[in-house]
């Protein structure tokens, strides 16, 4: 089963996308782990994961670089938020 990963404002700008579905691939375990693996894929996934400020949620819960992930699960990517 697949996750799907969404992406969200200039995320979704540089990957040229705003959801996809991944089979999770061996070794890919942690979100730290499918950061590593998005940043190989590509220019474009480099570049989108090249800044510090990416945050994530997984099942739309805040997460961790360690938060597991599981087949089915849903991680979205996107820039800090700021109010005011």
């Amino acid at each position: 089963m697949p996750i799907t990963i969404l992406y969200f404002a200039w995320l979704r700008e540089r990957t040229g996308t705003g959801i996809e579905q991944l089979v999770l691939p061996q070794g890919v375990s942690t979100v730290a782990d499918l950061i590593v693996f998005l940043r190989g894929r590509d220019a474009a996934h480099d570049a989108a994961f090249a800044s510090p400020l990416v945050r994530a949620a997984v099942n739309q819960v805040f997460a961790r670089p360690q938060t597991p992930l599981s087949p089915g699960d849903e991680v979205a990517f996107f820039p800090p938020v700021t109010g005011g």
